[in-house]
């Protein structure tokens, strides 16, 4: 009895996610009073995964409050597949040169030579964010286990016995009976292949966090080094973007906060973290050595 429901549920969310970008752009055609929207800059936010790419999206929606943007794409553009495996290198920069003008463009895009090289082009602004190894680690954990059924971890996590056994296998990472996720030390490889990007601003998370004005206002000058002038006056921008920032209104919400790895990290899982990732978190500047 229940299946038409879902059927009917499923038409209903197709049907206004086709008809979203007609009703986000008659928006910003009333609030900007005006039809073409290609003055502003093509912005692209990126992140990796569970490193605060919806907070990232929060303040992109604030940018189009600023600035004359249509919307901020719906859906991002991803390197692996919904049901797993990953995609090819022309399907994903097709994606990235398919956003529409006047549009943001967001997703987890990994730094490979087509990428870059387009996103870096002359007059767009980018910006990477990405986060403490140890608290992605214990956020990736929790959102796979308790929060994401589809997730490809989310059977294996919850046939392990405790929250401990699940980080061990988040920091060594897993390849056997069909299940793969690299080491903490292999996802870090893509963070520091953007951070060696030229015209791309890479964004700790925690600064979004503890010094939230001055990096939001450093996000503004970005998009003003392409020679576009913001035609909001920057205290009232501010204001925008920090009203903008509402972590409990994120589905994959969980505490917001950052050194949460203290509560979980035991002295087993530091020696453990520091066995496979070496000097990892002295390289991202989030230790000074390897005694903590």
């Amino acid at each position: 009895m229940r299946r038409p429901y879902n059927f009917n549920m499923a038409i209903t969310q197709k049907i206004r996610r086709a008809l979203r970008p007609y009703g986000k752009t008659a928006q910003a055609i009333l609030r900007w009073r005006r039809l073409s929207f290609n003055d502003a800059p093509p912005i692209f936010g990126n992140s990796k995964p569970k490193s605060g790419s919806h907070l990232l999206l929060q303040i992109l929606s604030g940018f189009t409050q600023i600035m004359p943007y249509r919307y901020v794409d719906a859906d991002p553009i991803r390197t692996i597949r919904a049901k797993g495996g990953k995609r090819n290198a022309d399907e994903i920069l097709a994606d990235l040169k398919s956003v529409p003008a006047g549009v943001i463009g967001w997703g987890y895009v990994d730094a490979t030579p087509e990428n870059a090289a387009f996103l870096s082009g002359s007059g767009r602004a980018n910006f990477f964010i990405y986060r403490d190894p140890r608290d992605m680690l214990v956020s990736q954990v929790f959102f796979a286990t308790d929060m994401h059924e589809e997730h490809g971890m989310h059977a294996y996590y919850n046939s392990l016995p405790d929250f401990g056994a699940r980080l061990n296998v988040a920091i060594t990472g897993i390849d056997r009976d069909g299940l793969r996720m690299v080491s903490v030390k292999q996802r870090y490889e893509g963070v520091f292949a953007w951070l060696e990007q030229k015209n791309v601003m890479c964004i700790r998370f925690e600064d979004l966090i503890n010094n939230r004005d001055a990096t939001l206002l450093a996000m503004l000058a970005e998009v003003e080094k392409t020679g576009y002038k913001i035609p909001t006056p920057r205290e009232k921008a501010l204001a925008v973007l920090v009203d903008a920032i509402q972590p409990k209104k994120s589905l994959t919400f969980r505490s917001g906060k950052t050194g949460g790895w203290t509560q979980h990290f035991t002295e087993e899982h530091k020696k453990l973290f520091k066995e496979v990732a070496g000097d990892l978190l002295v390289r991202l500047g989030y230790e000074k050595n390897n005694d903590w």
